[in-house]
């Protein structure tokens, strides 16, 4: 199992969205460039999380607000937004273990509530940080390095 690189390059993308946003049209050519990708790719990202709700943006302009505050979207929302987990669950189980097996039989009895715990802690976590915590954090490292002297 592994979280797609979507859910990061939108992390990425609302991080730019607060950095930039005063003082540049933040374009999906302009978040191209950040993130080091395909525009088409930033597009599609752009309308899920126009279509989660997180986002409006302004066609042609490229203008990109977010609709509730900083701290109000979780790392979750985002994680929601672009990677939804099919029927509500993260880990998706083989189709058909042999019922005549003793370990086929069973499996679902050892694993159905140990996975279900995994992902619920996991949707916790997530839930704990916000978009706020990426600003904070930006802030921080770029006071840590701006002082910084090479050599």
């Amino acid at each position: 199992m592994q979280i797609s690189s979507r859910f990061t390059i939108a992390l990425h993308i609302f991080a730019c969205v607060d950095t930039f946003k005063d003082d540049y049209k933040v374009t999906s050519d302009f978040l191209a460039t950040s993130i080091n990708t395909n525009p088409v790719i930033i597009r599609k990202i752009l309308t899920r999380l126009k279509n989660a709700g997180l986002i409006n943006v302004a066609r042609g302009t490229g203008g990109i607000e977010l609709t509730r505050a900083l701290s109000e979207i979780t790392f979750f929302d985002v994680y929601e937004a672009i990677d939804p987990v099919e029927r509500g669950e993260l880990f998706r189980f083989h189709e058909a273990p042999n019922p005549d097996c003793p370990v086929g039989r069973n499996i679902h009895a050892l694993l159905d509530e140990k996975l279900k715990n995994i992902q619920n802690a996991m949707e916790t976590e997530m839930k704990k940080y916000t978009l706020l915590d990426l600003r904070t954090g930006m802030q921080i490292l770029n006071d840590g390095s701006s002082g910084r002297q090479d050599g």
